[in-house]
């Protein structure tokens, strides 16, 4: 009998798609008051037309160019590998392209070229998700302990977390994972809403929206601070006496204060009870975030633009943070995710997924979803962040329910954009685009 010739990688096709958001100020915070909320997205394609793996990484407009330049450099790394080499060493699959000697150089491991890696990589694990018919959480979730620390780099991290460690800790979840993913997609998992506390909304819009927001059955709503303190005050008294004293209340500053500054603003607002204060000073300063968190009563966070596994090491190590967000579009994709999960469980520090752009609540819902079943065995006491925008550019959007994530059920990191939205918002000649810049003419 003829054997079949192997499922081959093809291509890695590239996309610049943005979306026009500052026109509303969706998105808009302290350090970024017009984001245009965009992806720079990749395919990999295979010989087979009905197999592919998508993935992207999140910029807010300017630059999309630059990082989809990125993506197209890696081309080399994975156009012609077969199927099996992907999908069976996503371990190996990703230290090609992380430990490249030359890409090295554009890092090590951080910036545009580490985010267009954890986008192929992304991209790499989703192939995998859809050619076992099943979600990425539930893919990762039944990888047994020993396949899972396969695909994590200890480097640099044998100091805070040893493979045999991480081993131990997977085993010793193993007994549950089948109650934990009948439980998962019973309850769901818990989420929290940004959408109605951007800094450019109007104190109307943002008062209504946080009475949706409860109403819709989310039980923490984050305001962005940091222009104006007391406009913050301000804001932060509306809001509490608009949802009440049962719903958490958490602000985010996205980097905007030195250290001082950030004590002395967060003492005015010490009084509204804060779930948490995100990245009060820069996401490189560990140090800053440790003194932080020892002067003022509010919890510390950070971690959107925290750049590797490396200083999230250092946060837990100098404890310098009360919880952590993660994001599936920063670090060097699912693999680097994994080790930042397994040292949070080890530290015992919360995570909080960051989901703030387009497509990132896709995503990181599967993170969360797999870090409850595989490591932690914990939820109820964290939530993923959820923004209501740009859902409906995907083919399996989020699903929230009474403040909750559904668990999904389609193949996949549901990371795949619709044909006509690649069409449509390809920047700059797609006609959402080319109308934008003819009535900016006019």
């Amino acid at each position: 009998m003829a054997k079949h010739a192997p499922v081959k990688i093809t291509a890695l096709d590239t996309y610049d798609i943005r979306f026009p958001t500052s026109r509303q100020l969706d998105g808009s915070d302290a350090m970024n008051p017009d984001p245009d909320y965009s992806a720079a997205y990749a395919v990999l394609r295979t010989d087979d037309p009905a197999l592919a793996g998508y993935g992207l990484a999140f910029t807010i407009g300017r630059g999309n160019d630059v990082q989809k330049a990125a993506l197209d450099a890696l081309r080399p790394y994975v156009v012609g590998l077969t199927l099996d080499e992907v999908t069976n060493d996503l371990g190996g699959f990703a230290a090609r392209m992380v430990g490249d000697s030359q890409l090295r150089w554009l890092g090590p491991e951080k910036g545009v070229m580490h985010m267009a890696i954890g986008a192929v990589i992304n991209a790499g694990w989703d192939l995998a998700a859809r050619r076992a018919g099943k979600p990425l959480w539930r893919y990762i979730a039944e990888l047994t302990p020993e396949q899972l620390v396969a695909t994590i780099d200890f480097r640099y991290l044998s100091d805070a977390i040893t493979p045999d460690e991480a081993l131990q800790m997977l085993r010793a979840a193993e007994p549950a994972k089948s109650a934990r993913i009948e439980q998962l997609l019973a309850e769901g998992y818990p989420a929290y809403t940004t959408s109605p506390g951007w800094l450019g909304y109007t104190d109307e819009k943002m008062l209504r929206l946080a009475r949706e927001a409860v109403a819709d059955g989310f039980r923490t709503i984050k305001l962005k601070v940091g222009l104006s303190v007391e406009d913050d005050v301000r804001r932060c008294s509306l809001v509490r006496q608009t949802v009440g004293p049962d719903v958490a209340i958490a602000v985010d500053a996205n980097q905007r204060w030195d250290v001082h500054a950030a004590i002395d603003w967060l003492r005015r607002l010490e009084g509204f009870d804060l779930a948490w204060i995100e990245e009060p000073t820069s996401p490189d300063d560990v140090l800053g975030h440790a003194a932080i968190r020892r002067a003022v009563s509010v919890p510390v966070s950070t971690g959107e633009h925290t750049q590797n596994r490396v200083i999230f090491k250092q946060l837990f190590q100098a404890g310098a943070v009360d919880l952590v967000q993660i994001d599936a579009a920063r670090v060097g994709g699912v693999n680097e995710n994994l080790a930042i999960l397994l040292m949070a469980a080890k530290f015992g520090v919360r995570v909080f997924p960051h989901a703030g752009g387009v497509g990132l609540c896709e995503l990181v819902q599967h993170l969360a979803m797999a870090d409850f079943v595989a490591i932690t065995g914990r939820k109820d006491d964290r939530a993923i962040e959820f923004v209501d925008h740009l859902h409906e550019h995907f083919d399996d959007p989020v699903t929230i329910r009474d403040g909750h994530y559904l668990a999904p059920t389609a193949p996949g990191f549901s990371a795949r954009m619709h044909e006509s939205t690649l069409v449509e918002y390809r920047f700059p000649d797609g006609p959402v685009w080319s109308e934008q810049t003819v009535a900016a003419l006019h």
